[in-house]
């Protein structure tokens, strides 16, 4: 096709409509709600793009939140502010690394005892095999080779997936060195930053924004120290089931699948995985093994119904179907980081938008609903208010 042609398909009066068919969508986009929703969209990829340096700030925001208290009782007792805010990141240092340290420990003495997985494994499978072969008089097929072979590869090939994980996990630990220091600033300068959301918000009262402030960091802090209190509980629980079904390292078992609660929902179920395997290969029955995850399902459902509605109770008013989003979110923006954060960033946005009058819907829909949402004999009274046709209101 030459020059001409596409003079010919490229005509002016064309053009000319498609620029005011664009130029009318951003003018309606300026006085509606879909510039919020675009706004939000460049935020989110901005966020995306930078997750290197933001993931270690959030983190850092989060800890800080939750050291706080111990900066301001040790100012209370007379000693320097900048001091006092050195102090607290180094004991919440040396905490954190005492459970670093007790996790690593135990994977090494674990690893450097020969269980002889492989084997074990391969005769688990020959076992199945003969139990189909005895129980459903199933004579072995090419399928049952091809399984065992499969099998095989994939125990051959867990050194390749550790050293892959445990290498990109070191990029990650690389952005978390300067935790730390961001931590200790945010502790020292934290009646500075206060001051910059009253300058950023110039037209809003004073009173607002400090009641807004206050919620975020009553919101932070519950849910940390709630999710810390149900973790160990759930530590305590995890360990005495497998203690009484006589799993080794009952106890880093039972602490490793609790420290999985930091992701919501799906944390214990994984925590179960790993030591549901190591009694496979170590007891002398499979049952140990069912034990093990039939275990960990109790104490999941008992941490899901009433120990943490209990202990965390409505202070992080997200209902699950958000919750779950906002997880499928946090993963795709930050990987594994994105899971832990994805919950309280999720109780920090709505109360921001409970805040604002432009945002408060979409904070209410995010909240958890009231009782007057789900009684069956209030929707009639509802239908009524939001004026449905009464031909509609009775269908069930």
């Amino acid at each position: 096709m030459e020059l001409n042609d596409f003079n010919y398909i490229l005509d002016k009066d064309i053009i000319l409509c498609f620029y005011r068919l664009i130029s009318v969508i951003f003018n309606h986009m300026k006085q509606s709600t879909a510039a919020k929703l675009v706004s939000v969209t460049i935020i989110i990829g901005a966020m995306y793009l930078l997750q290197g340096v933001l993931v270690p700030l959030l983190f850092a925001s989060l800890i800080s939140v939750i050291l706080c208290p111990l900066t301001v009782f040790l100012e209370k007792k007379k000693v320097p502010s900048i001091l006092a805010a050195a102090l607290t990141v180094l004991i919440a240092f040396i905490v954190i690394s005492g459970i670093v340290w007790f996790i690593v420990n135990q994977v090494i003495i674990i690893g450097s005892i020969d269980y002889q997985f492989q084997e074990k494994y391969t005769e688990i499978i020959s076992a199945l095999e003969n139990f189909f072969m005895t129980r459903f008089n199933l004579q072995p097929t090419d399928v049952w080779e091809w399984i065992k072979e499969q099998s095989q590869d994939l125990i051959n090939s867990v050194t390749g997936y550790v050293s892959v994980l445990f290498s990109s996990a070191g990029n990650t630990v690389a952005n978390f060195v300067l935790m730390p220091l961001y931590i200790f600033f945010m502790l020292y300068y934290r009646d500075f930053f206060v001051a910059f959301f009253y300058r950023a918000f110039p037209n809003t009262p004073e009173d607002k924004v400090s009641n807004t402030l206050n919620r975020i960091y009553y919101v932070i802090q519950s849910y940390i120290l709630g999710l810390v209190t149900v973790m160990g509980i759930v530590a305590v629980l995890n360990t005495i089931g497998l203690w009484v079904m006589n799993i080794q390292y009952a106890w880093f078992f039972g602490v490793l699948a609790a420290l999985l609660l930091l992701i919501p929902y799906i944390g214990i179920a994984i925590g179960s995985i790993l030591p549901a395997v190591f009694a496979l290969v170590t007891m002398d029955s499979g049952w140990y093994a069912v034990g093990v995850l039939v275990w960990f399902q109790v104490v999941q459902f008992f941490e899901g119904n009433f120990i943490t509605p209990n202990i965390v109770g409505g202070k992080v008013s997200v209902n699950p179907m958000f919750a779950i989003i906002s997880l499928l979110l946090g993963s795709m923006l930050f990987g594994l980081p994105g899971l832990i954060l994805a919950m309280p960033m999720m109780a920090v946005l709505k109360v921001a938008m409970d805040a604002s009058p432009e945002w408060s819907a979409f904070g209410f829909v995010i909240g958890e609903p009231e009782k007057q949402y789900l009684h069956k004999k209030s929707k009639n009274r509802r239908k009524r208010k939001w004026r449905i046709p009464s031909q509609y209101r009775n269908r069930k």
